[in-house]
C-alpha cells in the first residue's frame, strides 16, 4: 500500500533553492525545467499537512516554500502578485489559486509566514481574478495587470474553490471566512449546478470572456495537461467532491448541493470507467461519451478514490467506500512505483508508463489529498480536516 512517509520522503527530493523542482522518474529534478510557481506552491501545500500531522522535517520543508514564494524570483516584488515560473512571467489564476492554498494551509499549521502569505495571496486573487458580476475568477493576466486574456476556463475556477474554503478555514475575520464560502457557493452552483447539469453531467472546460462555452476549444491538442478538449472525468470527480465541502461549511446550504455531488460523481464514474474497454479512467472524453485521450493519469484516480471517500462519509452509504477500496485497489497494482513510494503520473490504457500528457513524477499533491482525505470529516479544506 502507498505510504505517506514514504512518498513525502520522494517529494522532499523536490527541494532547490528557490524552492521545489519538477521530479522525474528517479526522483531527481529535472534540470531543464524552470522553477514553477504551481509546484513549489503545491509542495508548501503538502508538506504543510503533513507538518499539522507531526511528520518530522516537514515543517521545515514547508516554511522553505512559503520563503520561495514570499520573496523573489517567483513573486513578482515590482508588479505585485506571482510568476508562472521563473521563465514566464504571466499572472495565472491557476497559478495564483495554489499560492493561496499554500499560504492557507501554512496559515492553519502555525508556519513562520504563512499568514503574511495568506494576507497577500488572497488581496491578490480577490482584486485581480474574482469577478463578482460572474461569480467566477478570470483567468490570466500579463505581468504588469495592464492585458487581460480572453479565455475563460474551469479548471482554475476549481481550484480556485479549493483555495478560498481553504483560505476561510484559516483567516481570523468570520465576516472575511463567510464571504469567501460565498463566493465559493456562487462557483460551484455556476459551474456544477449549471453548465454541467444542463448538459447532462457532462462538464465544458473552456469559455469566451462572457462565458459562453466553448466545445471544440484545443480538438487540435485534445492531451493538453491544463486545457485538454472535451469532457475530463477527474475535474468531474474533483468539482463534485468540492460541491460537498461547500456544503459542509455552508450554514444553510442549498438543497441541490448533494444530489448534484452524487449525479455529478455518478456520470464520471459511470461514463469514465472502462470507457475504452479496458480497467481504469481514460484522461478525456468526447461529448459522445467515446474516449479521446485514452490515457490513464494517476490524478484522475486519485480524485475519483477522494471523492469517493468523501461521498461515503457525508451519505454513509457502503458502495462508495467500495468504489474507493476498488478503485485504490487498482492504482496501487497498476500506478504504484515501489522504486519511488509514489505512483507514475501517466500509463497507457495497457498499464505501460506514459509520457504524452506527462513526463516524470513531480506531483504529491493529488496522491497526498487522496490518502488524507480517507476516513476523516469533511470541512472546507484539508488542513481544517486535520487540524
Amino acid at each position: 500500500m502507498t505510504d505517506l512517509d514514504r512518498l513525502l520522503d520522494f517529494a522532499a527530493r523536490s527541494r532547490v533553492p528557490d524552492g521545489f523542482g519538477y521530479l522525474g522518474d528517479d526522483g531527481r529534478v529535472l534540470p531543464d525545467r524552470p522553477v514553477e510557481t504551481w509546484i513549489v506552491a503545491r509542495m508548501t501545500h503538502v508538506f504543510g499537512l503533513a507538518a499539522l500531522l507531526g511528520r518530522p522535517g516537514a515543517a521545515e520543508l514547508s516554511e522553505h516554500g512559503v520563503t520561495a514564494l514570499t520573496g523573489g524570483p517567483l513573486r513578482d516584488l515590482e508588479h505585485g502578485g506571482w510568476r508562472a515560473s521563473t521563465e514566464d512571467d504571466a499572472k495565472a489564476a491557476y497559478v495564483h489559486a495554489f499560492v493561496l492554498l499554500a499560504g492557507s494551509t501554512a496559515a492553519t499549521a502555525g508556519l513562520p509566514g504563512g499568514r503574511e502569505l495568506l494576507t497577500d495571496a488572497l488581496e491578490v486573487w480577490q482584486s485581480r481574478f474574482w469577478d463578482d458580476d460572474a461569480g467566477l475568477a478570470v483567468e490570466e493576466w500579463d505581468r504588469t495587470w495592464t492585458r487581460l486574456d480572453g479565455y475563460r476556463g474551469a479548471n482554475a475556477n476549481m481550484h480556485g474553490v479549493e483555495a478560498v474554503l481553504a483560505a476561510a478555514d484559516a483567516v481570523d475575520d468570520a465576516g472575511t471566512a463567510g464571504r469567501l464560502r460565498g463566493q465559493a457557493l456562487r462557483a460551484v452552483e455556476r459551474v456544477v449546478h449549471g453548465w454541467a447539469r444542463e448538459r447532462g453531467w457532462r462538464l465544458p472546460e473552456h469559455f469566451t470572456s462572457a462565458w459562453e462555452p466553448l466545445p471544440e476549444y484545443n480538438r487540435d491538442r485534445p492531451a493538453d495537461p491544463f486545457r485538454p478538449y472535451g469532457v475530463t472525468i477527474g475535474h468531474q470527480f474533483e468539482w463534485a467532491r468540492l460541491a460537498l465541502h461547500v456544503r459542509a461549511v455552508t450554514a444553510d446550504p442549498p438543497e441541490w448541493l448533494l444530489p448534484d455531488a452524487v449525479d455529478l460523481f455518478g456520470a464520471a464514474a459511470s461514463r469514465g470507467w472502462a470507457a475504452d474497454g479496458q480497467d481504469g479512467f481514460p484522461y478525456t472524453l468526447g461529448w459522445d461519451d467515446r474516449p479521446v485521450v485514452g490515457a490513464r493519469m494517476h490524478w484522475v484516480l486519485c480524485e475519483a478514490v477522494a471523492a469517493a471517500a468523501v461521498l461515503a462519509e457525508v451519505t454513509v452509504d457502503p458502495s462508495y467506500r467500495e468504489l474507493a477500496r476498488r478503485w485504490r485497489r487498482h492504482g496501487e497494482e497498476r500506478f504504484a512505483d515501489p522504486a519511488t513510494g509514489s505512483w507514475h503520473h501517466e500509463l497507457t490504457p495497457s498499464g505501460e508508463v506514459g509520457t504524452g500528457t506527462w513526463a516524470g513524477q513531480p506531483d504529491a499533491y493529488h496522491l497526498a489529498q487522496m490518502l488524507l482525505l480517507d476516513g476523516r470529516p469533511v470541512r472546507g479544506g484539508v488542513a481544517a480536516a486535520l487540524r
